[in-house]
């Protein structure tokens, strides 16, 4: 697949619309309250803030004059209980809409994780882990200032400005006009660039998410790499795609930084119009205008520009959360194909008897991988499964555990149909170990717990006794309570076979899947491995996948898989009888040993 790439820009699958920025809402509605209380105190601030041009013309046009220095001190006094004032709400304002804009940050995450949680198999084949990453942690946290300061200071300097403007008009009318003159050139800028700066923060995003696939893929690789000298190699690759991202996001800066120069040049033109005419007009009886007029007008300038600015940079962060929105919510979105229907029944306690009935499976359309399977397993049959590679054979057990939706057909378990019980209440009477022995970062016996959380210490340490892991568990530095990096990457590629195993045991399942269990396993622990299974396997439904054909000569019956559809069944003996696929792979086994 396209999508499926490092170096494949990701497009979005629907256009943005301003129902993203209403659903952002819904995030930030729960702390309306202590929102509207902080725009309250910042507003009373601002409105504090704006009294200092008055002073100013107070004191020139008047105290000044007069000699009025008691009034001068008092004013002065005034001014400074005002900017400690100002401080004090500015301290609270900062402290809470960080905290504010953090839970909000953290509900937006723990939604996407919790959506990824449920997603089927199918949507990880189809994206680079890496660009599933950088969607939860890169995007979001790119949300952080809009979310923390940008709602509350652009609510309070809108208020600001028509506090601004008010004042302005106090002061003189006609030298308001000619201050507001500038606003029209500007809105006039903001439409030109509006569409750019969407496209260039969206090319921006596509390219850190490359960046973030190819980073995962290195590191998740890194031992082919050094195996196979593809150092400087990958080096090259990193570089063209970390300048790729580099261009792209100085683009978008530099978009968004036409922003302030506009604003800055109309402020400085909107200041020398009100000297000018403001000048002009001094000596004119008629205008109004004095010196502390003017000086008040120009203050109130500096501040008019000052909330537009801020109100610009919103819309500017506003445009680059869009590119993240889409992005984010495009995976909230991501529909969910394996979920229980709305008639879906707890699936009663599994005795373990499982039919087939005419299965056929793609994972793409038009590319059948499964093409009509049928078969029964009894209560307790073990089950094998061989065939060559890609026959399907991973797929058929897969979809017992119903990590995907069947195009046609139906399993049942017990005479239940599993599209019609609930995901949780099937899964979690199944153990299933998978080819990749997937360890997690943590303690090894939280490891095999992993697969039942209310297993006691005793349980954990049976089930690794069973599958012969107990014994160099605890020749480990901390035994059971060692702790392994992600990946297990302390462990041997066997000893990591082994815990999977003790996971998968220690669930007490009913039906137990095994794909490739023993593979990595040497001869000796792998007899001793199946000593101990045999007794776990009894009055339990397994299914196994094995190429060691030695492995399953013992199971009930076993289906030889090619071409997507089964083409011999029975136990070992009678397969062997037939002399057809099944007596060749045989064969091929027993003569390679046979040379060994």
């Amino acid at each position: 697949m396209a999508r499926n790439k490092y170096d494949i820009d990701e497009t979005l699958q629907t256009e943005f619309n301003f129902s993203h920025l209403k659903r952002l809402g819904a995030y930030i509605k729960p702390y309306r309250k202590e929102l509207l209380i902080t725009i309250f105190f910042v507003s009373i601030s601002s409105m504090l803030g704006l009294l200092t041009p008055i002073f100013l013309m107070q004191i020139m046009d008047d105290y000044i004059p007069n000699k009025n220095i008691k009034a001068i001190i008092l004013v002065s006094i005034l001014q400074l209980v005002i900017f400690l004032l100002i401080s004090v709400i500015l301290s609270f304002k900062i402290s809470l809409t960080s905290k504010i804009g953090q839970n909000i940050i953290h509900n937006i995450r723990s939604d996407i994780f919790e959506h990824l949680q449920a997603l089927p198999f199918s949507y990880y084949d189809d994206k680079p882990h890496g660009k599933i990453q950088v969607r939860v942690v890169n995007y979001v946290n790119s949300l952080s200032d809009l979310l923390s300061n940008g709602i509350v200071n652009t609510i309070t300097d809108l208020f600001s400005l028509l506090f601004i403007i008010g004042f302005m008009l106090i002061v003189n009318v006609k030298l308001t006009l000619i201050c507001l003159l500038g606003l029209p050139l500007l809105i006039i800028i903001i439409f030109i660039i509006k569409k750019k700066q969407r496209v260039a923060w969206q090319i921006s995003s596509n390219k850190s998410s490359n960046l973030n696939a190819y980073i995962a893929e290195s590191i998740n690789g890194i031992r082919v790499t050094q195996s196979f000298t593809r150092e400087q190699e990958n080096i090259k690759i990193f570089n063209t795609l970390s300048n790729d991202y580099r261009l792209a996001w100085i683009k978008a800066v530099k978009l968004n930084f036409l922003m302030w120069p506009a604003i800055d040049n109309i402020s400085t033109w909107s200041y020398v119009a009100v000297y000018v005419v403001g000048i002009s007009w001094l000596d004119n009886s008629m205008q109004g205008i004095t010196a502390g007029v003017i000086i008040a007008m120009t203050g109130y300038i500096g501040r008019f520009w000052a909330p537009v600015n801020t109100l610009a940079s919103f819309y500017n962060s506003i445009l680059t959360a869009v590119s993240y929105l889409e992005r984010i919510f495009e995976t909230i979105d991501e529909p969910v194909l394996v979920k229980d229907c709305e008639e879906a029944i707890e699936m009663p306690a599994i005795k373990g008897e499982v039919v087939f009935k005419d299965v056929t499976f793609s994972y793409e359309d038009g590319v059948k991988i499964l093409n009509g399977i049928n078969f029964h397993s009894a209560i307790g049959d073990s089950v094998a499964i061989v065939g060559p590679t890609g026959a399907g054979k991973t797929t058929i057990i897969n979809l017992i555990s119903r990590f995907y939706n069947l195009d046609s057909g139906e399993i049942t378990i017990d005479g239940v149909d599993i599209s019609k019980a609930t995901i949780k209440s099937l899964r979690k009477q199944m153990g299933i170990m998978m080819q990749d022995s997937f360890i997690f970062t943590g303690t090894i016996i939280d490891n095999i717990r992993y697969g039942n959380m209310e297993a006691t210490d005793e349980q954990v340490i049976k089930a690794a006794k069973t599958v012969h892991a107990h014994d160099f568990i605890i020749n480990l530095e901390d035994g059971y309570q060692t702790q392994v990096n992600e990946r297990g990457t302390r462990l041997s590629v066997g000893q990591r076979q082994l815990i999977s195993f003790a996971r998968a045991l220690v669930a007490d399942p009913k039906i137990l899947i095994l794909d490739e269990a023993t593979s990595s396993i040497d001869t000796q622990t792998e007899i001793l491995l199946q000593e101990g299974l045999s007794k776990l396997l009894q009055n339990r439904t397994s299914f196994i996948i094995a190429h060691r054909l030695s492995t399953i000569k013992n199971c009930t019956f076993i289906m030889y898989v090619d071409g997507g559809s089964i083409k011999e069944m029975g136990s070992h003996d009678e397969l062997l009888d037939l002399k057809g696929s099944y007596y060749e792979l045989y064969m091929s086994q027993y003569k390679f040993l046979e040379k060994e």
